[in-house]
């Protein structure tokens, strides 16, 4: 919590202006301290109330209705162990202090549910025609078609926000304007949005050669016409586990022969299997890439992502795969879209 010294009184502070201080900081909390900043207790509005019963007048200092022995926790207290106090002691704030006891900061139960901050980049790819969904996309960008009420990309972009993702770079070229108008600089929803605008479509990979700065960590790109509800913290968390260069995610697909299969062996049958599943992962348009990929591109070359990937794999690369067993759909066609339509009101309503 940034605003920690704020709530800090001594000990002689009276109740009144305890008060005042526990209202101006917004935390429900002051913190007591003596001249050598160490802790002596914390007071809230609860405290004040029960000193209040016993007849305390506001007048009296502080230390009269103050917690003397509150719970605390060190910066090197593990987020789990913390986060166990919060919940078995029933506290929004846990004051951090050092070894000597003195008071260096203020923890709270909301900022410790909110994810971490994220640096890595992402990456969505939103230039593409989308000549399959015509005529929907005569005059609107694939990914500004609208399900319930907001574009797919804005649905993206919302996802990958609740992950704690801030640091957005979007590739854009058909009708680029409608997407540069109506995200900006990705202000209204507290994050950062550059563009990268593709005089001509170079492929699902060629745009990353455009990239003004690589960073050390891993990008993630995705395409900009999926609804999917992958933890996508946990795919940043095995690629870099892993230790992968480039990470490709699947999704199951499973495909029925409409016919009985027959086996043979030389010229005679040995089985036949009627109408059987056959099991494929296929590429979800989802991936993770290091920086020693996307440096491997040439700038303003054509290349499209399975290019990238067998390149990798030639030479011999560390490529993973990330399983989808969450929900996916990759929004190409009309029907697609119409499903879509369906799908987000059942998982919203």
């Amino acid at each position: 919590m940034s605003n920690w010294k704020q709530l800090q009184i001594t000990e002689d502070t009276s109740i009144a202006e305890a008060i005042k201080v526990i209202d101006e900081g917004s935390a429900r909390i002051a913190l007591v301290v003596n001249a050598d900043g160490r802790l002596l207790g914390t007071a809230t509005d609860g405290d004040i109330r029960r000193g209040l019963i016993r007849k305390v007048p506001l007048e009296a200092s502080i230390g009269e209705v103050m917690n003397p022995a509150p719970i605390t926790i060190q910066q090197s207290t593990p987020r789990e162990v913390a986060l166990k106090l919060f919940q078995d002691n029933d506290l929004l704030q846990l004051p951090v202090v050092d070894d000597a006891g003195r008071l260096i900061g203020l923890e709270s139960y909301r900022a410790m549910l909110a994810p971490p901050k994220r640096d890595n980049w992402v990456f969505l790819m939103a230039g593409g025609f989308g000549k399959r969904l015509r005529p929907l996309t005569d005059t609107c960008p694939k990914p500004m078609l609208k399900l319930g009420g907001k574009p797919i990309l804005e649905l993206i972009l919302e996802r990958f926000i609740a992950a704690g993702f801030h640091k957005f770079y979007i590739s854009v070229h058909y009708l680029a304007p409608v997407i540069k108008d109506y995200f900006g600089d990705g202000s209204k929803w507290g994050i950062i949005i550059s563009y990268i605008e593709e005089d001509e479509p170079l492929g699902t990979a060629g745009a990353l050669s455009l990239l003004p700065t690589v960073s050390e960590h891993p990008l993630i790109i995705m395409n900009g016409d999926l609804l999917t509800h992958i933890n996508f913290s946990d795919l940043i968390r095995q690629h870099g586990g892993q230790d992968e260069e480039l990470t490709v995610c699947v999704r199951e697909y499973d495909y029925q022969v409409p016919f009985g299969v027959v086996e043979t062996e030389n010229d005679r049958v040995v089985s036949i299997i009627e109408k059987p599943v056959q099991s494929f992962f296929v590429n979800a348009g989802i991936y993770v890439l290091s920086s020693n990929v996307i440096n491997s591109l040439e700038r303003g070359q054509y290349c499209d992502m399975p290019d990238l990937i067998r390149q990798r794999v030639n030479h011999g690369g560390k490529v993973g795969v990330f399983p989808i067993h969450e929900y996916w759909l990759d929004i190409g066609r009309l029907d697609d879209f119409e499903r879509a339509q369906t799908e987000f009101t059942l998982r919203t309503s």
